[in-house]
């Protein structure tokens, strides 16, 4: 179980894959006010493994909406909890960190003994691979907007519809391949640019998505990362993962990029973190690499950058579904490093 800060947007967290095999609580109070449309969801599906409100909306009211929160959560199997003090259950996950849970109702009902033996056998996130789980099966194409520029090949991991659509906003024709793609698999699309994408679970068992990123690496081709990416590239850049105590999650996380001085308001999903230093460049296997962005509010690693090598990512969401729009420049940094490999 974990927590979302965000006080709008719950159709985009519902819908993105990062949160597989979760409980979300939403710390907002009032949930549902504005229904369920057609047109925002990240991907095909609900994700989360069960959602906790104070108050959802009696009545939704607004001119998108086409059904209730409460009916799509039905439609979907995807069990909800009213009449929970959001508040004071967040303030519990803070002190205690995110833990396992249950929600029993019905059939379910037992008493307590046996309800908790059936939470604590539970698989807890730390170790879990679940890329496989909520990648494509099968490469796709997401055409560009307008004239083509570039070309894109994109590593499902738990890719969100808005973050191709973005590159695709800027004249990038993104290929979608699945979480299991081959080095042959990536370059057979001739692409400029190589992104990883947004997911589920421990990046510490991502060991094929570490070598596929390694072998782009070798190959200096230009590469951006965004979330479960950016552990990734951590990774590949020989730094250590690990588990936060309760995580990033919300569409108002105080960012800095660290080259500008610059702070970003952001929108994160993400319970691991990159162990790498804040105070010195790191030598590695690729290069000299840095620290680009950290967490105003605890230091947490935020964004990593090659020095020799055209390749960056951060840990949180520059897609902005849902969220703020501040760190939207990345994706525009990504075809500046793209249009420099050309020049």
């Amino acid at each position: 179980m974990v927590f979302s800060t965000g006080m709008t947007g719950y159709q985009e967290t519902l819908t993105d894959p990062s949160y597989h095999r979760q409980v979300v609580v939403m710390t907002a109070p009032h949930v549902g006010n504005t229904g369920v449309n057609d047109e925002d969801p990240e991907s095909g599906r609900i994700w989360v493994s069960g959602y906790v409100v104070r108050d959802p909306a009696r009545k939704p009211s607004n001119w998108r909406s086409q059904r209730s929160l409460d009916e799509e959560l039905v439609a979907q199997g995807v069990v909800g909890i009213s009449g929970v003090d959001t508040r004071a259950l967040t303030r519990h996950l803070r002190e205690r960190g995110a833990m396992r849970v249950g929600i029993f109702s019905g059939d379910a009902l037992a008493d307590g003994a046996a309800l908790l033996a059936r939470v604590q056998e539970a698989p807890e996130m730390v170790g879990a691979d679940l890329s496989a789980d909520v990648a494509t099966k099968e490469a796709y194409v997401v055409p560009a907007i307008g004239t083509k520029k570039f070309t894109v090949a994109a590593v499902d991991l738990g890719i969100k519809g808005m973050t191709p659509h973005r590159m695709a906003e800027r004249g990038i024709e993104v290929h979608v391949l699945p979480a299991t793609a081959t080095l042959e698999e990536v370059y057979a699309v001739n692409p400029d640019g190589v992104f990883f994408s947004n997911g589920p679970g421990d990046p510490s068992t991502a060991d094929h998505p570490v070598a596929l990123m390694q072998g782009v690496l070798e190959r200096s081709t230009p590469l951006f990362g965004i979330c479960f990416g950016n552990q990734i590239l951590g990774r590949a850049l020989g730094f250590g993962t690990y588990k936060l105590k309760y995580g990033h999650r919300g569409i108002n996380q105080p960012v800095q990029d660290r080259t500008t001085g610059k702070v970003e308001v952001t929108a994160h999903n993400h319970g691991f973190a990159v162990d790498a230093p804040l105070d010195k460049v790191s030598d590695t296997e690729f290069g000299r690499a840095e620290v680009s962005h950290v967490c105003l509010n605890d230091q947490v690693v935020e964004g990593l950058q090659l020095l020799d090598r055209p390749a960056f990512s951060v840990q949180y969401h520059p897609e902005a579904a849902a969220g703020p729009h501040d760190a939207a420049y990345l994706f525009d940094r990504f075809a500046s490093l793209m249009e420099g490999q050309r020049a």
